[in-house]
C-alpha cells in the first residue's frame, strides 16, 4: 500500500491568526501530486485551526469559518482518497465523525496513525491551560507581536521535550512505548512540526512535520517495498 501523510496545516479563517501560509490554488496542485502518486492521503490532525477565535470556546464556529475561508480545500478533503484524524487544534472535528486514530495492516506491516497530542502531558492533563495558551498566541499575532509569538512556540517545543534527536526526544520515546504495547511496526504522528524518521529496534517512528507557515512536508509510505521517507517540497 502506498500512503502519503500530511499534518498541521492550521487552516484558519484567514487574517493574522490563520497559520497556513500557502496560496490555496498552489496547495491544491500539491494535493493533486499526492493524489496521483498514492492510494490514500492521511490528514494527520490539526488540519484546521479552531482555538484562536476572538473569544474562547466557539470551536465549532471557528471550524465552519475556516472551512468557508478555504472552501476548495475543504471540498477536496472530503474525497474518498483522504483519511483524517483530529488533532488538539481541531478536536471539535470528532463531533463530526473524525476519529482519533487510524490503524492499518498492509503487506504484513502494522501501522498506527494519530496526531500525537495524546502523548503531550500539557494537552492531556491541562487541556484548558493548553487551549488558553493557543488562544493567547492568536491575540499576539493580531497585535503583530510575532517575535513574542515565535519565542512562545520555541519555549513550548522545549517544554514538550520535542527533538529531532531520537535519543533526546521524550515525546518520540513515549509513542514508541505505546507502539510496543500495541504491537505496532510503524508509528506515525504529527503535532511537533518536526519531520522525522527514526528506527527504534525493529520498529519505526515517523513524524509528518508541518504544512503550516508556508512549509511543505509529507511522508511517503510504501508497505510493499518497505520504503518510508520524509520529504520537503515536491
Amino acid at each position: 500500500m502506498q500512503i502519503a501523510v500530511i499534518s498541521d496545516l492550521h487552516l484558519g479563517r484567514r487574517g493574522p491568526t490563520d497559520g497556513f501560509g500557502h496560496d490555496d490554488a498552489e496547495f491544491l496542485g500539491f494535493l493533486s501530486f499526492l493524489e496521483d502518486g498514492f492510494e490514500f492521503v492521511v490528514l494527520l490532525g490539526d488540519i484546521w485551526e479552531t482555538l484562536t477565535g476572538t473569544l474562547m470556546g466557539d470551536q465549532a464556529g471557528e471550524l465552519k469559518a475556516a472551512q468557508d475561508a478555504h472552501r476548495e480545500l475543504a471540498e477536496r478533503f472530503r474525497r474518498p482518497k483522504y483519511l483524517q484524524v483530529h488533532g488538539n487544534h481541531d478536536l471539535v472535528s470528532r463531533h463530526f465523525g473524525v476519529p482519533e486514530e487510524l490503524t492499518f495492516r498492509a503487506d504484513g506491516v502494522r501501522l498506527l496513525f494519530t496526531h500525537g497530542h495524546q502523548g503531550d502531558p500539557l494537552v492531556t492533563e491541562r487541556q484548558s491551560a493548553s487551549e488558553f495558551g493557543v488562544w493567547l498566541g492568536g491575540w499576539l499575532r493580531r497585535m503583530h507581536l510575532d517575535p513574542v509569538y515565535r519565542l512562545a512556540n520555541e519555549l513550548d517545543t522545549m517544554r514538550g521535550g520535542f527533538s529531532l534527536d531520537a535519543k533526546r526526544c521524550s515525546f518520540q520515546r513515549a509513542w514508541m512505548g505505546r507502539a510496543a504495547n500495541r504491537d505496532v511496526d510503524v508509528m506515525v504522528t504529527g503535532h511537533t512540526h518536526l519531520a522525522t524518521r527514526a528506527e527504534h529496534g525493529n520498529r519505526l517512528y515517523l513524524n509528518s512535520g508541518s504544512c503550516s507557515e508556508g512549509q511543505l512536508s509529507y511522508l511517503a509510505l510504501d508497505t510493499r517495498r518497505g520504503d518510508y521517507s520524509v520529504h520537503s517540497g515536491y
